[in-house]
């Protein structure tokens, strides 16, 4: 089975990126044949300073490492270095209706926040789609708001088979329905656009400073509380264990429990957790030249399966 994902280094990652994707992808690489990229290039639709994509390429690189991503069992490469999937993606775009990419809710949502109406924002879907398709992935491991760029991956795949012959697997979305949202302070998604996530490797102080806003309403600590419509709580169920949420939950439900103790709790709970994480990041950071490494290794890898599929491409569509 050979599975898929990607992130965005459009700024240092948050709680999203690692309860949506990065830790499922990193459970996943022991189950099949792991591909894991940074996607540079979806990234230029919003950074436009190439010194900040850099250091987010390379932030991108050390927290998924930290996180255990394992070079021996997955292929961990830069998507920029492997320039077959941005030829795939002008293959694949011969065969895209302009209704589908308009009825990307992504696209849409974006043009709304006033991000400008560029080809690169309208055509991201194909770019992902080249992604996904360039490697024959079968499983990617996406959140629920990326569920329809599979889908439409999916559409596009089908489209030039069924027009050139069959040469690309049809993917399948992973949602961990538990995993698929994961809040922000604010209680919307977590999202670096809405200002509202907490770094995961920021300082430890930043963190706590950031989890002490996170929203809730204005009970008083003597009653009881719904811990299923706390946003503390909902953060809390991520690094606790059944027996530790379960308890949160009882302390809410009796009264005499407060917020304020609820996101001390959920502060002494992440930076626990992210305490190994942590220290090997800073390790990996003094080592720049074997995570290069890893990383051109991993392009080469990449490069060896996209080029097979770009075979079969270019003489499906008459270039070969």
């Amino acid at each position: 089975m050979r599975i898929l994902s990607g992130i965005q280094p459009s700024g240092r990652l948050h709680w999203g990126n690692y309860f949506a994707m990065m830790r499922p992808m990193v459970e996943l690489q022991a189950q099949g044949e792991a591909f894991v990229f940074i996607a540079g290039y979806h990234a230029l639709t919003s950074v436009t300073e190439p010194a900040k994509l850099r250091e987010a390429m390379r932030d991108a690189a050390l927290d998924f490492l930290a996180c255990g991503l394992d070079p021996a069992r997955a292929v961990f490469f830069r998507q920029s270095d492997v320039p077959e999937v941005t030829e795939l993606a002008w293959l694949l775009s011969i065969v895209t209706p302009v209704g589908l990419l308009e009825r990307c809710h992504s696209y849409k949502e974006k043009i709304a926040r006033g991000i400008p109406a560029t080809h690169g924002l309208f055509a991201y879907p194909v770019l992902m789609a080249a992604d996904i398709l360039a490697f024959q992935s079968e499983l990617v491991p996406v959140g629920q708001d990326q569920k329809q760029h599979i889908e439409v991956a999916r559409d596009i795949a089908i489209k030039f088979n069924n027009q050139f012959g069959r040469v690309f697997t049809l993917p399948e979305p992973l949602i961990k329905r538990e995993l698929a949202v994961v809040p922000g302070i604010d209680g919307r998604k977590m999202s670096k656009s809405y200002g509202n996530h907490i770094e995961l490797f920021g300082p430890e102080q930043e963190m706590r400073k950031r989890i002490m806003r996170i929203v809730t309403d204005s009970k008083p600590v003597s009653e009881p509380k719904d811990p299923d419509k706390c946003n503390v709580f909902a953060l809390y169920k991520l690094f606790a264990t059944e027996s530790e949420a379960r308890a949160m939950a009882e302390r809410y439900r009796a009264g005499g429990y407060g917020y304020a103790q609820a996101k001390e709790a959920l502060f002494e709970k992440a930076r626990a957790y992210f305490a190994k994480m942590r220290a090997k990041r800073a390790e990996l950071a003094a080592m720049p030249e074997r995570v290069e490494r890893i990383l051109a290794e991993g392009a080469a890898r990449a490069r060896c399966e996209a080029q097979k599929t770009m075979r079969r491409a270019r003489q499906a569509v008459g270039l070969d």
